[in-house]
């Protein structure tokens, strides 16, 4: 992977996390890296099902494969919160 795939990496998930934390209603306890990373492994994963499922190769943008990460980023930062929570 070269450095302008790592930089996307980031500024993708970046945004992903941001989106996934506004899906999930409320105050979160987690900080902007935890944010961060949970946007990036959700963008990753989001992209692989997207792939295995055949709803990333269209002609436009691919919503589909944007609502599985969006989605998979809320699920992550809620799964974080409510472990932050216990402690």
């Amino acid at each position: 992977m070269e450095i302008s795939g790592i930089i996307s990496a980031v500024l993708i998930g970046i945004v992903i996390g941001v989106l996934g934390r506004l899906v999930i209603p409320g105050r979160q306890r987690i900080g902007v890296l935890w944010t961060i990373a949970v946007g990036i492994v959700a963008a990753l994963i989001g992209t692989f099902i997207a792939q295995g499922t055949g709803v990333s190769d269209t002609d436009g943008p691919d919503w589909i494969e944007w609502v599985i990460q969006i989605a998979l980023a809320g699920l992550g930062v809620a799964a974080l919160d409510r472990a932050k929570a216990r402690r």
